[in-house]
């Protein structure tokens, strides 16, 4: 055998194309079967890692969207030589939802999660939202591919954090709440650690199953009035009150 040639296997680098058959697949009758199913096996997408290179949706209330996805784990010629995949488009993802409940966390640009593939055409179920045929004889195909996202991924700096100790739920920007009541009951202790606290609404205190006395370590600003014991405080006038007392006529 020539020395020029560099062999990978029992194959010349030389050749204008090399498959993957090697010599031994044709040394037996169960050796040439195997090769055979091994290659048809390889024809069938399970699943595998893959990057978000678009995605139609951007955190809003909206229906599920789509994914374009990069898978991450190369294609070998028979050479070894990488060859990428091409980008696989309009992939739904999966979302936490029930009904009209859900938790609404799309996927973002450069996201790596997992994809795995039908083994059936479900682009016909895509289109029409219901129970449908398949829309081709493609099986296992990365073309019927779903998106699940949360693999590989860095630190998050928006998150809800279940611990031992209890459950936070941290933002760098804002946190809103909206509904038509909101209630936090706490059996122990209740703090708002704030510089600031607004309160946009009428407040009503000692109501309740805890009901008990306000205190303030701080001075309280009252603008217009404060009506104590069903009295005005600015309005209410002393009875009795002689010139030269300490008193005078109107509390101000």
């Amino acid at each position: 055998m020539d020395d020029a040639i560099t062999m990978r296997g029992n194959f010349a680098m030389n050749a204008p194309f090399l498959g993957k058959q090697g010599l031994h697949d044709n040394n037996s009758e169960f050796n040439s079967y195997s090769f055979l199913v091994e290659q048809i096996l390889n024809r069938a997408n399970t699943a595998t890692l893959v990057k978000v290179v678009s995605v139609t949706n951007s955190g809003g209330v909206s229906p599920v969207g789509f994914v374009d996805i990069q898978p991450l784990v190369n294609l070998l010629d028979g050479y070894g030589n990488a060859v990428p995949h091409g980008v696989v488009h309009h992939v739904p993802y999966h979302r936490l939802q029930g009904g009209a409940n859900a938790i609404i966390l799309d996927p973002q640009v450069g996201d790596i999660g997992i994809a795995i593939f039908a083994d059936r055409d479900i682009s016909s179920v895509k289109n029409n939202l219901s129970q449908s045929n398949p829309g081709s004889l493609r099986r296992f195909d990365m073309a019927d591919a779903m998106y699940m996202g949360g693999f590989l991924n860095g630190t998050p700096s928006q998150y809800i954090e279940f611990s031992a100790s209890g459950i936070k739920v941290n933002s760098p920007t804002k946190i809103t709440c909206i509904a038509p009541n909101i209630e936090f009951d706490a059996n122990t202790a209740f703090a708002i650690n704030s510089p600031t606290i607004t309160l946009n609404g009428a407040v009503t205190q000692g109501a309740g199953s805890y009901a008990g006395n306000s205190s303030f370590a701080g001075t309280m600003t009252v603008n217009i009035d404060a009506v104590i014991g069903g009295k005005s405080y600015i309005h209410h006038i002393h009875s009795g009150v002689t010139s030269g007392s300490s008193d005078t006529g109107n509390i101000v």
